[in-house]
């Protein structure tokens, strides 16, 4: 165990002096929020990739992989198809240089456009950070079972939750670490974080197809589903929408995402913006296919092992069939992204609560002095409110897509419509926001109904079914026809946002 505690301790240590090394330059605002807008692209795509590649693909991506096989790839690839879009809407992001989404909403739209903005983010970013938390939670679980003797004699927690303890230690470093510098402590330990977690995934790859006696020795363990385009998702009908249902909501938290937005907000420049997303797309690309590959490689080994938890499977491989150093390499840089992605996610909503609702409703006049030490209690709190979403739920796929369709059916329609629908107006926006919303809490209320055998208002076959599309229908529908029912917005609304002159 002690090359695992080593590796883990020497991590820890490196991000901590990373975030220590920021705090004498952290003085505005606007060193806080955005780095003050000094990110150059190579850091950015470092951050970006940090900020988008956590529990959600070393946890969730690996449950669905230990599932279903190469298929889950179907949910990274609606990253990729993201940023294809996110290519042309980076710079002009950085163009328009604010500081959070809402911003970008009351300036386009309204007021209420940012209160309700604001608010959706907040509870479906929290819920994300909330399941990094359950996946560092794991990790320490797995290297260190004492924990679970302590939780259950000291804490008194009962035999299988044992892991909160494991959360609760993760929660403490994330708020430590995002609280001390910020956007800029955030940005710079990413480096760190995707150069680690990039190497230690292309070490483990040999290892581990030798180990299994290649591709051929690979799938002669598996079932050939776990081969096929759609795996054990159904036939070709049923298995296209299922892939969709993972596809499309991942790619709208990608395309409307603030934590994304806000580092693009920091960049030094529009062209640093805009070369970060194709060193972004290149990383991410890697990465998925690395991750997907050693969830689908240690099914092999443990598909059948009992007392294997699906979303436990990298982790589990690396400290059980890998050597201790390559494993404790491959485990700590699963830790370190996970503690990345929570920064991020956490950082995000509590800029929102800062410059969103402190800043724009409360006390317009702080100094910088009290916005830092305003951010590190909302920080703090935050952290709290995202700990206790984590005793909600087992599954982080379950968690993830939850928390990506609040988001891609309220947030992203209204964002990607100020940059590209001059038509777009205040009323239907603010539309859009609640129907996506309602539809999707909604939903997945029904949803836990049926499972609770409780009588439902929506037919049971529906239910089967992800809050993905009704959600979004729901919300597109709303914003196209309020938006030409209502008054077309001036020209000072949109032509900062769709890169239009005064005489177009």
């Amino acid at each position: 165990m002690n090359v695992y505690a080593l590796v883990l301790a020497l991590i820890v240590l490196a991000l901590l002096a990373v975030s220590v090394s920021q705090v004498r330059k952290t003085r505005t605002k606007a060193d806080y929020l955005v780095a003050g807008r000094t990110l150059p692209w190579y850091v950015l795509v470092f951050t970006l990739l940090s900020s988008w590649i956590g529990s959600g693909s070393l946890f969730a991506g690996a449950e669905n992989a230990f599932n279903n096989g190469f298929a889950a790839l179907w949910q990274a690839a609606g990253g990729w198809c993201g940023l294809l879009v996110i290519f042309f809407i980076a710079p002009r992001a950085r163009k328009f240089a604010q500081f959070t989404i809402p911003d970008l909403l009351e300036t386009r739209y309204n007021v209420w456009a940012r209160i309700l903005g604001a608010t959706a983010i907040l509870f479906a970013f929290t819920a994300i950070a909330s399941y990094q938390f359950i996946g560092g939670g794991d990790i320490l679980h797995i290297i260190f079972p004492g924990l679970d003797v302590v939780a259950r004699e000291t804490f008194g927690l009962a035999a299988g939750k044992e892991h909160a303890l494991g959360m609760v230690i993760i929660a403490v470093f994330v708020v430590l670490f995002t609280a001390l510098a910020g956007m800029a402590s955030v940005a710079y330990m990413d480096v760190v974080i995707g150069s680690l977690a990039t190497f230690a995934a292309l070490l483990s790859i040999p290892f581990l197809l030798a180990k299994t006696g290649g591709w051929s020795g690979a799938h002669a363990r598996l079932p050939p589903e776990y081969f096929q385009l759609f795996g054990k998702f159904g036939g070709t009908g049923g298995g296209f929408v299922r892939a969709m249902e993972l596809l499309v909501p991942t790619m709208l938290l990608l395309l409307g995402n603030q934590s994304i937005y806000q580092k693009f907000f920091s960049a030094k420049s529009e062209r640093d913006a805009r070369l970060s997303v194709v060193g972004w797309l290149a990383g991410t690309l890697l990465l998925e296919v690395l991750i997907v590959t050693i969830a689908v490689l240690g099914a092999a080994f443990f598909l059948h092992t009992p007392g294997v938890k699906a979303r436990e499977i990298i982790p589990y491989t690396a400290r059980n069939a890998m050597p201790p150093l390559l494993g404790a390499i491959l485990l700590g840089a699963i830790f370190a992204k996970v503690i990345s992605t929570a920064n991020n996610y956490l950082f995000s909503p509590s800029t929102n609560l800062v410059n969103d609702v402190y800043l724009r409703f409360i006390n317009p006049k702080a100094s910088d002095r009290t916005v830092l030490r305003v951010s590190r209690v909302v920080i703090a709190l935050l952290g709290l409110f995202a700990l206790f979403q984590g005793t909600v739920s087992e599954s982080i796929l379950a968690m993830s897509l939850y928390a990506y369709t609040v988001y891609s059916a309220a947030i992203t329609p209204v964002v990607l419509a100020a940059f590209f629908w001059r038509r777009a107006t205040a009323a239907g926006a603010v539309t859009c926001i609640l129907a996506g919303t309602v539809i999707t809490i909604v939903w997945n209320l029904q949803q836990l109904a049926a499972q609770a055998h409780r009588a439902t208002f929506i037919p049971a076959g529906w239910l089967e079914r992800d809050a993905i599309f009704p959600a979004l229908v729901v919300s597109v529908a709303s914003l196209v026809l309020v938006s030409f029912l209502t008054p077309r917005p001036t020209y000072e609304k949109w032509a900062p946002f769709t890169g239009a002159t005064s005489g177009s």
